[in-house]
Protein backbone atom coordinates (compact mmCIF):
# COMPACT_ATOMS: atom_id res chain seq x y z
CA UNK A 1 0.00 0.00 0.00
CA UNK A 2 2.86 2.37 0.81
CA UNK A 3 4.44 1.69 -2.59
CA UNK A 4 1.15 2.42 -4.36
CA UNK A 5 0.67 5.68 -2.46
CA UNK A 6 4.24 6.78 -3.23
CA UNK A 7 3.79 5.96 -6.93
CA UNK A 8 0.62 8.07 -7.15
CA UNK A 9 2.33 10.97 -5.37
CA UNK A 10 5.33 10.78 -7.71
CA UNK A 11 3.05 10.75 -10.77
CA UNK A 12 1.12 13.80 -9.60
CA UNK A 13 4.10 15.86 -8.55
CA UNK A 14 6.71 14.62 -10.98
CA UNK A 15 4.70 14.82 -14.20
CA UNK A 16 1.51 16.88 -13.76
CA UNK A 17 1.28 19.46 -10.99
CA UNK A 18 4.69 21.09 -11.28
CA UNK A 19 3.87 22.17 -14.83
CA UNK A 20 0.18 22.89 -14.22
CA UNK A 21 0.75 25.18 -11.23
CA UNK A 22 3.57 27.09 -12.87
CA UNK A 23 1.49 27.46 -16.04
CA UNK A 24 -1.48 28.79 -14.04
CA UNK A 25 0.69 31.22 -12.08
CA UNK A 26 2.41 32.55 -15.20
CA UNK A 27 -0.89 32.76 -17.10
CA UNK A 28 -2.66 34.83 -14.42
CA UNK A 29 0.45 36.92 -13.75
CA UNK A 30 0.51 37.98 -17.41
CA UNK A 31 -3.26 38.33 -17.90
CA UNK A 32 -3.63 40.33 -14.66
CA UNK A 33 -0.73 42.55 -15.78
CA UNK A 34 1.73 41.45 -13.07
CA UNK A 35 -0.73 42.45 -10.38
CA UNK A 36 1.33 41.02 -7.51
CA UNK A 37 4.22 43.35 -8.38
CA UNK A 38 2.60 46.54 -9.68
CA UNK A 39 -0.17 46.51 -7.05
CA UNK A 40 2.06 45.31 -4.20
CA UNK A 41 1.49 48.37 -2.02
CA UNK A 42 -2.25 48.30 -2.63
CA UNK A 43 -2.47 44.84 -1.04
CA UNK A 44 -1.40 46.34 2.29
CA UNK A 45 -3.75 49.30 1.91
CA UNK A 46 -6.74 47.00 1.36
CA UNK A 47 -5.73 44.73 4.24
CA UNK A 48 -5.35 47.64 6.70
CA UNK A 49 -8.89 48.78 5.87
CA UNK A 50 -10.32 45.29 5.95
CA UNK A 51 -11.78 45.34 9.48
CA UNK A 52 -14.84 47.28 8.30
CA UNK A 53 -18.04 45.23 8.23
CA UNK A 54 -21.40 44.83 9.94
CA UNK A 55 -21.56 43.79 13.58
CA UNK A 56 -22.68 40.23 12.76
CA UNK A 57 -20.56 39.83 9.64
CA UNK A 58 -17.11 38.34 9.14
CA UNK A 59 -14.68 41.06 8.08
CA UNK A 60 -12.07 40.67 5.35
CA UNK A 61 -9.43 40.78 8.08
CA UNK A 62 -11.06 37.91 9.94
CA UNK A 63 -11.28 35.91 6.71
CA UNK A 64 -7.63 36.79 6.06
CA UNK A 65 -6.67 35.51 9.53
CA UNK A 66 -8.70 32.33 9.00
CA UNK A 67 -6.94 31.62 5.72
CA UNK A 68 -3.59 32.54 7.28
CA UNK A 69 -4.40 30.19 10.16
CA UNK A 70 -4.72 27.35 7.65
CA UNK A 71 -1.66 28.48 5.69
CA UNK A 72 0.68 29.22 8.59
CA UNK A 73 1.26 25.93 10.33
CA UNK A 74 3.19 22.76 9.80
CA UNK A 75 4.20 23.78 6.28
CA UNK A 76 6.08 26.84 7.55
CA UNK A 77 8.08 25.09 10.24
CA UNK A 78 8.11 21.34 9.53
CA UNK A 79 7.46 21.59 5.78
CA UNK A 80 10.41 23.91 5.18
CA UNK A 81 12.63 21.53 7.12
CA UNK A 82 11.39 18.59 5.02
CA UNK A 83 12.03 20.55 1.81
CA UNK A 84 15.57 21.38 2.91
CA UNK A 85 16.35 17.82 3.98
CA UNK A 86 14.98 16.18 0.82
CA UNK A 87 15.64 18.88 -1.76
CA UNK A 88 18.45 20.95 -0.33
CA UNK A 89 18.71 24.75 0.02
CA UNK A 90 17.67 25.15 -3.64
CA UNK A 91 14.15 24.04 -2.66
CA UNK A 92 13.68 27.38 -0.90
CA UNK A 93 14.21 29.25 -4.17
CA UNK A 94 11.45 27.24 -5.82
CA UNK A 95 9.20 27.91 -2.82
CA UNK A 96 9.72 31.61 -3.52
CA UNK A 97 8.97 31.17 -7.22
CA UNK A 98 5.74 29.24 -6.66
CA UNK A 99 4.66 31.83 -4.08
CA UNK A 100 5.36 34.87 -6.27
CA UNK A 101 3.55 33.54 -9.31
CA UNK A 102 0.99 31.83 -7.08
CA UNK A 103 -0.05 35.20 -5.68
CA UNK A 104 -1.80 35.87 -8.99
CA UNK A 105 -3.50 32.47 -8.85
CA UNK A 106 -4.63 33.19 -5.30
CA UNK A 107 -6.08 36.52 -6.44
CA UNK A 108 -8.06 34.69 -9.12
CA UNK A 109 -9.56 32.00 -6.89
CA UNK A 110 -10.39 34.36 -4.01
CA UNK A 111 -12.04 36.92 -6.32
CA UNK A 112 -14.17 34.19 -7.89
CA UNK A 113 -15.09 32.87 -4.45
CA UNK A 114 -16.45 36.30 -3.51
CA UNK A 115 -18.36 36.71 -6.77
CA UNK A 116 -20.10 33.33 -6.53
CA UNK A 117 -20.68 33.07 -2.78
CA UNK A 118 -24.04 32.20 -1.23
CA UNK A 119 -25.73 32.93 2.09
CA UNK A 120 -26.63 29.91 4.23
CA UNK A 121 -29.57 29.41 6.58
CA UNK A 122 -27.67 30.97 9.50
CA UNK A 123 -26.85 34.09 7.49
CA UNK A 124 -23.19 33.17 6.92
CA UNK A 125 -21.56 33.66 3.54
CA UNK A 126 -20.10 30.47 2.10
CA UNK A 127 -18.30 29.84 -1.14
CA UNK A 128 -15.16 28.60 -2.79
CA UNK A 129 -14.16 26.54 -5.82
CA UNK A 130 -17.08 24.12 -5.53
CA UNK A 131 -19.49 27.05 -5.71
CA UNK A 132 -17.88 28.83 -8.65
CA UNK A 133 -17.69 25.50 -10.46
CA UNK A 134 -21.43 25.00 -10.00
CA UNK A 135 -22.60 28.56 -10.66
CA UNK A 136 -19.86 30.00 -12.87
CA UNK A 137 -19.30 26.92 -15.02
CA UNK A 138 -22.66 25.19 -14.54
CA UNK A 139 -20.79 21.99 -13.63
CA UNK A 140 -22.00 20.77 -10.27
CA UNK A 141 -20.27 17.43 -10.80
CA UNK A 142 -16.96 19.26 -10.87
CA UNK A 143 -17.81 21.03 -7.63
CA UNK A 144 -18.76 17.71 -6.04
CA UNK A 145 -15.42 16.21 -7.07
CA UNK A 146 -13.52 19.18 -5.64
CA UNK A 147 -15.53 19.07 -2.41
CA UNK A 148 -14.80 15.40 -1.88
CA UNK A 149 -11.07 16.02 -2.42
CA UNK A 150 -11.07 18.99 -0.05
CA UNK A 151 -12.99 17.15 2.66
CA UNK A 152 -10.49 14.30 2.45
CA UNK A 153 -7.48 16.65 2.39
CA UNK A 154 -8.40 19.40 4.84
CA UNK A 155 -11.00 17.75 6.98
CA UNK A 156 -9.01 14.57 7.55
CA UNK A 157 -5.46 14.16 6.21
CA UNK A 158 -4.08 17.68 6.77
CA UNK A 159 -5.35 17.73 10.33
CA UNK A 160 -3.41 14.52 10.96
CA UNK A 161 -0.29 16.27 9.59
CA UNK A 162 -0.79 19.23 11.94
CA UNK A 163 -1.33 17.09 15.04
CA UNK A 164 1.65 14.92 14.08
CA UNK A 165 3.97 17.94 14.12
CA UNK A 166 2.57 19.26 17.40
CA UNK A 167 2.99 15.87 19.08
CA UNK A 168 6.54 15.46 17.72
CA UNK A 169 7.57 18.94 18.90
CA UNK A 170 6.14 18.50 22.39
CA UNK A 171 7.67 15.04 22.76
CA UNK A 172 11.12 16.46 21.95
CA UNK A 173 10.75 19.60 24.07
CA UNK A 174 8.79 18.39 27.09
CA UNK A 175 9.01 14.58 26.90
CA UNK A 176 5.21 14.29 26.88
CA UNK A 177 3.83 11.08 25.32
CA UNK A 178 2.22 11.52 21.89
CA UNK A 179 -1.13 10.14 22.95
CA UNK A 180 -1.44 12.70 25.77
CA UNK A 181 -0.86 15.53 23.28
CA UNK A 182 -3.42 13.91 20.97
CA UNK A 183 -6.09 13.86 23.68
CA UNK A 184 -5.47 17.51 24.57
CA UNK A 185 -5.66 18.52 20.91
CA UNK A 186 -8.93 16.66 20.45
CA UNK A 187 -10.48 18.44 23.44
CA UNK A 188 -9.23 21.91 22.42
CA UNK A 189 -10.17 21.50 18.76
CA UNK A 190 -13.59 20.15 19.66
CA UNK A 191 -14.46 23.19 21.78
CA UNK A 192 -13.75 25.60 18.91
CA UNK A 193 -15.08 23.43 16.07
CA UNK A 194 -18.42 22.99 17.79
CA UNK A 195 -18.61 26.77 18.25
CA UNK A 196 -19.22 27.35 14.53
CA UNK A 197 -17.80 29.46 11.70
CA UNK A 198 -17.79 32.83 13.49
CA UNK A 199 -16.07 31.35 16.55
CA UNK A 200 -13.32 30.00 14.30
CA UNK A 201 -12.87 33.39 12.59
CA UNK A 202 -12.65 35.29 15.88
CA UNK A 203 -10.24 32.75 17.37
CA UNK A 204 -7.97 33.03 14.32
CA UNK A 205 -8.12 36.83 14.44
CA UNK A 206 -6.80 36.80 18.02
CA UNK A 207 -4.13 34.10 17.81
CA UNK A 208 -2.59 34.15 14.34
CA UNK A 209 -1.20 37.74 14.15
CA UNK A 210 0.32 37.47 17.65
CA UNK A 211 2.11 34.16 17.05
CA UNK A 212 3.31 35.15 13.57
CA UNK A 213 4.86 38.36 14.93
CA UNK A 214 6.50 36.53 17.85
CA UNK A 215 8.00 33.89 15.56
CA UNK A 216 9.31 36.50 13.12
CA UNK A 217 10.88 38.52 15.94
CA UNK A 218 12.83 35.47 17.11
CA UNK A 219 13.91 34.72 13.52
CA UNK A 220 14.98 38.35 13.01
CA UNK A 221 17.02 38.18 16.22
CA UNK A 222 18.85 35.09 14.97
CA UNK A 223 19.46 36.72 11.58
CA UNK A 224 20.79 39.87 13.26
CA UNK A 225 23.20 37.77 15.32
CA UNK A 226 24.44 36.10 12.12
CA UNK A 227 24.08 39.01 9.70
CA UNK A 228 27.55 38.44 8.24
CA UNK A 229 26.51 34.94 7.13
CA UNK A 230 23.20 35.90 5.50
CA UNK A 231 24.65 36.78 2.06
CA UNK A 232 26.28 33.35 1.90
CA UNK A 233 22.96 31.69 2.77
CA UNK A 234 21.10 33.44 -0.05
CA UNK A 235 23.90 32.70 -2.53
CA UNK A 236 23.78 29.03 -1.51
CA UNK A 237 20.00 28.93 -2.05
CA UNK A 238 20.21 30.41 -5.54
CA UNK A 239 23.22 28.36 -6.66
CA UNK A 240 21.65 25.17 -5.36
CA UNK A 241 18.40 25.86 -7.19
CA UNK A 242 20.21 25.71 -10.52
CA UNK A 243 22.81 23.08 -9.70
CA UNK A 244 25.66 25.59 -9.91
CA UNK A 245 26.94 24.20 -6.66
CA UNK A 246 26.03 20.91 -5.01
CA UNK A 247 23.79 22.04 -2.19
CA UNK A 248 23.85 21.38 1.45
CA UNK A 249 25.78 21.47 4.61
CA UNK A 250 27.77 18.30 5.09
CA UNK A 251 28.12 17.91 1.29
CA UNK A 252 24.67 16.42 0.84
CA UNK A 253 24.10 15.97 -2.89
CA UNK A 254 20.80 17.18 -4.39
CA UNK A 255 19.57 17.36 -7.97
CA UNK A 256 17.94 20.39 -9.52
CA UNK A 257 14.77 18.40 -10.25
CA UNK A 258 14.54 17.20 -6.65
CA UNK A 259 15.00 20.75 -5.36
CA UNK A 260 12.28 22.01 -7.71
CA UNK A 261 9.79 19.27 -6.85
CA UNK A 262 10.32 19.56 -3.10
CA UNK A 263 10.16 23.35 -3.20
CA UNK A 264 6.93 23.41 -5.18
CA UNK A 265 5.31 20.62 -3.13
CA UNK A 266 6.15 22.16 0.22
CA UNK A 267 5.50 25.67 -1.09
CA UNK A 268 2.02 24.76 -2.22
CA UNK A 269 1.32 22.90 1.02
CA UNK A 270 2.31 26.02 2.92
CA UNK A 271 0.76 28.87 0.91
CA UNK A 272 -2.07 26.88 -0.78
CA UNK A 273 -2.03 29.11 -3.88
CA UNK A 274 -4.04 27.42 -6.62
CA UNK A 275 -5.23 24.67 -4.33
CA UNK A 276 -8.61 26.31 -3.82
CA UNK A 277 -8.62 26.04 -0.04
CA UNK A 278 -8.11 29.67 1.00
CA UNK A 279 -10.89 30.67 -1.39
CA UNK A 280 -13.33 29.06 1.07
CA UNK A 281 -12.24 31.54 3.73
CA UNK A 282 -12.25 34.43 1.25
CA UNK A 283 -15.92 33.80 0.47
CA UNK A 284 -17.00 34.19 4.11
CA UNK A 285 -16.06 37.88 4.26
CA UNK A 286 -18.14 40.99 3.84
CA UNK A 287 -15.36 42.83 2.00
CA UNK A 288 -14.32 46.45 2.07
CA UNK A 289 -14.19 47.90 -0.54
CA UNK A 290 -17.43 46.14 -1.49
CA UNK A 291 -16.04 44.41 -4.55
CA UNK A 292 -15.00 40.76 -5.06
CA UNK A 293 -11.50 41.80 -6.16
CA UNK A 294 -10.75 43.44 -2.79
CA UNK A 295 -10.72 40.04 -1.13
CA UNK A 296 -8.46 38.86 -3.94
CA UNK A 297 -5.92 41.49 -2.88
CA UNK A 298 -6.17 40.52 0.78
CA UNK A 299 -5.67 36.82 0.10
CA UNK A 300 -2.81 37.54 -2.30
CA UNK A 301 -1.02 39.20 0.61
CA UNK A 302 -1.55 36.04 2.65
CA UNK A 303 0.54 34.03 0.18
CA UNK A 304 3.34 36.58 0.42
CA UNK A 305 3.39 36.60 4.22
CA UNK A 306 3.19 32.83 4.46
CA UNK A 307 6.00 31.87 2.10
CA UNK A 308 8.20 34.86 1.33
CA UNK A 309 8.23 36.01 4.96
CA UNK A 310 7.57 33.14 7.38
CA UNK A 311 8.97 30.19 5.37
CA UNK A 312 12.10 32.21 4.59
CA UNK A 313 12.51 32.91 8.31
CA UNK A 314 12.44 29.17 9.06
CA UNK A 315 14.88 28.43 6.22
CA UNK A 316 17.29 31.05 7.59
CA UNK A 317 17.13 29.53 11.07
CA UNK A 318 18.06 26.10 9.69
CA UNK A 319 20.68 27.16 7.14
CA UNK A 320 22.44 29.41 9.64
CA UNK A 321 22.79 26.43 11.95
CA UNK A 322 24.84 23.26 11.57
CA UNK A 323 21.92 20.84 11.80
CA UNK A 324 21.26 20.09 8.10
CA UNK A 325 23.55 17.06 7.93
CA UNK A 326 22.77 13.37 7.26
CA UNK A 327 24.23 12.24 10.56
CA UNK A 328 21.68 14.22 12.56
CA UNK A 329 18.78 12.08 11.37
CA UNK A 330 16.55 15.09 11.96
CA UNK A 331 13.53 15.53 9.68
CA UNK A 332 10.55 17.84 10.02
CA UNK A 333 9.85 19.88 13.11
CA UNK A 334 12.72 18.27 15.06
CA UNK A 335 15.18 19.85 12.60
CA UNK A 336 13.70 23.32 13.15
CA UNK A 337 13.83 22.81 16.92
CA UNK A 338 17.46 21.71 16.85
CA UNK A 339 18.41 24.68 14.68
CA UNK A 340 16.85 27.27 16.96
CA UNK A 341 18.24 25.50 20.02
CA UNK A 342 21.73 25.88 18.58
CA UNK A 343 21.18 29.61 18.05
CA UNK A 344 19.58 30.65 21.34
CA UNK A 345 19.94 27.73 23.74
CA UNK A 346 17.44 25.27 25.16
CA UNK A 347 14.58 27.77 25.29
CA UNK A 348 14.57 27.74 21.47
CA UNK A 349 13.44 24.12 21.48
CA UNK A 350 10.56 25.00 23.79
CA UNK A 351 9.67 28.10 21.79
CA UNK A 352 9.34 26.11 18.56
CA UNK A 353 7.12 23.58 20.32
CA UNK A 354 4.82 26.35 21.57
CA UNK A 355 4.85 28.16 18.21
CA UNK A 356 4.01 25.03 16.23
CA UNK A 357 1.25 24.30 18.72
CA UNK A 358 -0.50 27.59 18.05
CA UNK A 359 0.22 27.61 14.31
CA UNK A 360 -0.87 24.01 13.77
CA UNK A 361 -3.78 24.20 16.20
CA UNK A 362 -5.26 27.20 14.39
CA UNK A 363 -4.69 25.31 11.13
CA UNK A 364 -6.76 22.40 12.44
CA UNK A 365 -9.79 24.58 13.20
CA UNK A 366 -9.44 26.59 9.97
CA UNK A 367 -9.10 23.39 7.95
CA UNK A 368 -12.29 22.15 9.53
CA UNK A 369 -14.15 25.32 8.49
CA UNK A 370 -13.13 24.69 4.87
CA UNK A 371 -14.35 21.11 5.03
CA UNK A 372 -17.65 22.12 6.62
CA UNK A 373 -18.35 24.61 3.83
CA UNK A 374 -17.86 21.87 1.26
CA UNK A 375 -19.93 19.39 3.24
CA UNK A 376 -22.76 21.91 3.11
CA UNK A 377 -22.19 22.28 -0.64
CA UNK A 378 -22.82 18.53 -0.92
CA UNK A 379 -26.10 19.20 0.93
CA UNK A 380 -25.08 17.12 3.90
CA UNK A 381 -25.69 19.78 6.50
CA UNK A 382 -28.02 17.99 8.89
CA UNK A 383 -27.05 18.17 12.55
CA UNK A 384 -26.43 14.41 12.56
CA UNK A 385 -24.10 14.55 9.54
CA UNK A 386 -22.16 17.52 10.92
CA UNK A 387 -21.81 15.80 14.29
CA UNK A 388 -20.52 12.61 12.65
CA UNK A 389 -18.08 14.56 10.49
CA UNK A 390 -16.77 16.56 13.43
CA UNK A 391 -16.11 13.31 15.30
CA UNK A 392 -14.23 11.95 12.26
CA UNK A 393 -12.10 15.11 12.14
CA UNK A 394 -11.23 14.77 15.82
CA UNK A 395 -10.44 11.08 15.31
CA UNK A 396 -7.93 12.04 12.58
CA UNK A 397 -6.37 14.60 14.92
CA UNK A 398 -5.83 11.79 17.42
CA UNK A 399 -4.55 9.41 14.74
CA UNK A 400 -2.06 11.95 13.43
CA UNK A 401 -0.54 12.52 16.85
CA UNK A 402 0.57 8.87 17.10
CA UNK A 403 1.10 7.90 13.41
CA UNK A 404 4.27 7.66 11.32
CA UNK A 405 5.32 10.91 9.61
CA UNK A 406 6.26 9.80 6.09
CA UNK A 407 2.97 8.12 5.17
CA UNK A 408 0.92 11.09 6.41
CA UNK A 409 2.93 13.59 4.34
CA UNK A 410 2.51 11.44 1.23
CA UNK A 411 -1.26 11.17 1.73
CA UNK A 412 -1.36 14.95 2.17
CA UNK A 413 0.56 15.43 -1.08
CA UNK A 414 -1.88 13.23 -3.03
CA UNK A 415 -5.08 14.78 -1.70
CA UNK A 416 -3.64 18.29 -2.12
CA UNK A 417 -2.60 17.47 -5.68
CA UNK A 418 -6.04 16.22 -6.71
CA UNK A 419 -7.65 19.38 -5.33
CA UNK A 420 -5.22 21.59 -7.18
CA UNK A 421 -5.79 19.87 -10.54
CA UNK A 422 -9.58 20.27 -10.39
CA UNK A 423 -9.34 23.87 -9.16
CA UNK A 424 -6.74 25.05 -11.69
CA UNK A 425 -8.79 23.66 -14.58
CA UNK A 426 -11.79 25.66 -13.32
CA UNK A 427 -9.66 28.80 -12.94
CA UNK A 428 -8.54 28.59 -16.56
CA UNK A 429 -12.16 28.18 -17.67
CA UNK A 430 -13.28 31.21 -15.62
CA UNK A 431 -10.25 33.37 -16.36
CA UNK A 432 -12.36 35.83 -18.36
CA UNK A 433 -14.47 36.59 -15.28
CA UNK A 434 -11.37 37.09 -13.14
CA UNK A 435 -9.84 39.53 -15.63
CA UNK A 436 -13.08 41.51 -15.97
CA UNK A 437 -13.48 41.81 -12.17
CA UNK A 438 -9.86 42.87 -11.76
CA UNK A 439 -10.11 45.55 -14.43
CA UNK A 440 -13.46 46.78 -13.10
CA UNK A 441 -11.94 47.24 -9.65
CA UNK A 442 -8.73 48.87 -10.90
CA UNK A 443 -10.62 51.21 -13.23
CA UNK A 444 -12.58 52.62 -10.28
CA UNK A 445 -9.51 52.72 -8.04
CA UNK A 446 -7.47 54.66 -10.61
CA UNK A 447 -10.35 57.14 -10.96
CA UNK A 448 -10.04 57.92 -7.23
CA UNK A 449 -13.25 56.09 -6.32
CA UNK A 450 -13.84 53.47 -3.64
CA UNK A 451 -14.53 50.44 -5.86
CA UNK A 452 -17.98 48.91 -5.72
CA UNK A 453 -19.41 45.95 -7.57
CA UNK A 454 -22.48 46.18 -9.80
CA UNK A 455 -23.33 42.68 -11.15
CA UNK A 456 -25.51 44.12 -13.89
CA UNK A 457 -22.43 45.67 -15.52
CA UNK A 458 -21.50 42.21 -16.81
CA UNK A 459 -24.53 40.39 -18.19
CA UNK A 460 -22.93 36.93 -18.37
CA UNK A 461 -21.57 37.19 -14.84
CA UNK A 462 -24.88 38.48 -13.50
CA UNK A 463 -26.81 35.61 -15.05
CA UNK A 464 -24.64 32.95 -13.43
CA UNK A 465 -24.22 34.44 -9.94
CA UNK A 466 -26.32 33.19 -6.99
CA UNK A 467 -29.16 35.68 -6.52
CA UNK A 468 -29.53 38.08 -3.59
CA UNK A 469 -25.91 38.26 -2.46
CA UNK A 470 -24.55 41.18 -4.50
CA UNK A 471 -27.27 43.85 -4.92
CA UNK A 472 -27.79 45.50 -8.30
CA UNK A 473 -27.28 49.25 -8.24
Amino acid sequence: MTDVINSISNLLWGHILVYLLIAAGVFFTIRLRFIQFFQFGHMFKVMFGSRKCGEDDISSFQAFCTSLAARVGTGNMAGVAVALYLGGPGAIFWMWVIALIGMATSFAESTLAQAYKIKDEQGNFRGGPAYYMQYGLGKRWMGVLFSLCLILAFGLVFNAVQSNSIAAAFTVAFDIPNYIIGILLVVGSGIIIFGGLKTISRFAEMVVPFMAIMYLLVALYVCAMNVNLLPDVFVLIIKSAFGIEQAGAGAIGYGVTQAMIQGIKRGLFSNEAGMGSAANAAATATPYPAHPASQGYVQMLGVFIDTIVICTATAALILLSEQLVPESGLLGIELTQAALQQHVGDWGMYFVAIAIFFFAFTSIVANYSYAETNLIFLQHNSQYTLLLFRLCVLAMVMFGSIAELGLIWTLADISMGLMAIVNVVALFMLSGVVIWLSRDYNRQHKAGQIPTFDPSANKKLHETMPPGVWPIK
